[in-house]
């Protein structure tokens, strides 16, 4: 994709809507679509980096109750033309195709590569990556197996929401100080695993999110692992002119 002048590429991840409880998530959603309507006027194309919900799950014909502002917001920038593109987080693992059809949002489920103004970029949420974790990962294998989806589904969805979002606002990711930490270049995974790619091709840009901690860190001469950061604590966003990135704090 080349970037025509004066439009930006915009990237954000981490929102975790609905936690902790609904009426406390709402201002950070209204703030979210505040910033929709400001990117909105230059954006070449915005990508979401997953974790948009602190719970997501789609049954076959039900979906989440709540968030509607954010996504109405998505729909009227989506039927704009402005490419949308959103990364499944491990919050919202068991989205569908409600985004895709409803929407007209590609979602993907793994770093994807993209490539603007001759810029390569490898893009994805970031969880399960990298060195270490193994009980997460054992967690992911069983929360994204199909038996477990079936099993799952069977529950009434009152009764599955209310389990599911209950501990969800219990995980870690959200509730834990550990996330807020700077491990450290040599320490920070999602670093390690950008270093591991570069061994096989060259990227200019790895951006994630996940890590709910805003960080650039140089891992080459020409390639730079970026985190997002949230829309907890921290309002942060990417934003790509079309020769370089920026980590931004979204203030009004």
């Amino acid at each position: 994709m080349q970037i025509p002048h004066g439009k930006k590429v915009y990237f954000s991840s981490d929102n975790h809507l609905g936690a902790p409880t609904p009426a406390e998530s709402l201002p950070r959603e209204k703030k979210f679509v505040r910033w929709l309507d400001m990117v909105k006027e230059d954006a070449a194309a915005i990508f979401l980096l997953g974790d948009l919900f602190d719970f997501w799950f789609e049954y076959k014909t039900v979906v989440p109750k709540g968030f509607v502002r954010v996504l109405g917001k998505l729909a009227e920038l989506s039927d704009r033309g402005i490419p949308i593109y959103f990364f499944v987080g491990n919050h919202d693992l068991w989205m569908r195709d409600y985004f895709e059809k409803e929407l007209n949002i590609p979602t993907f489920r793994e770093p994807k590569e993209f490539i603007f103004n001759d810029k390569v970029f490898l893009i994805g949420h970031g969880d399960g990556k990298g060195p270490g974790d193994k009980g997460y990962k054992r967690m992911k294998k069983v929360f994204t197996n199909p038996v477990f989806n079936w099993l799952f589904r069977w529950f009434h969805p009152e009764l599955g929401m209310r389990l599911a979002q209950y501990l969800s606002v219990k995980n870690k990711l959200i509730s834990g100080d550990e996330d807020k930490k700077f491990l450290g270049e040599e320490n920070e995974w999602l670093a390690q695993y950008a270093k591991r790619k570069l061994e096989t091709k060259h990227y200019d840009y790895f951006i994630f999110g996940h890590r709910h901690l805003p960080m650039e860190i140089r891992i080459s001469e020409k390639a730079t692992y970026i985190n997002l950061g949230d829309w907890i604590s921290h309002y942060t966003y990417g934003e790509f002119d079309g020769t370089s990135l920026q980590l931004k704090e979204f203030t009004e």
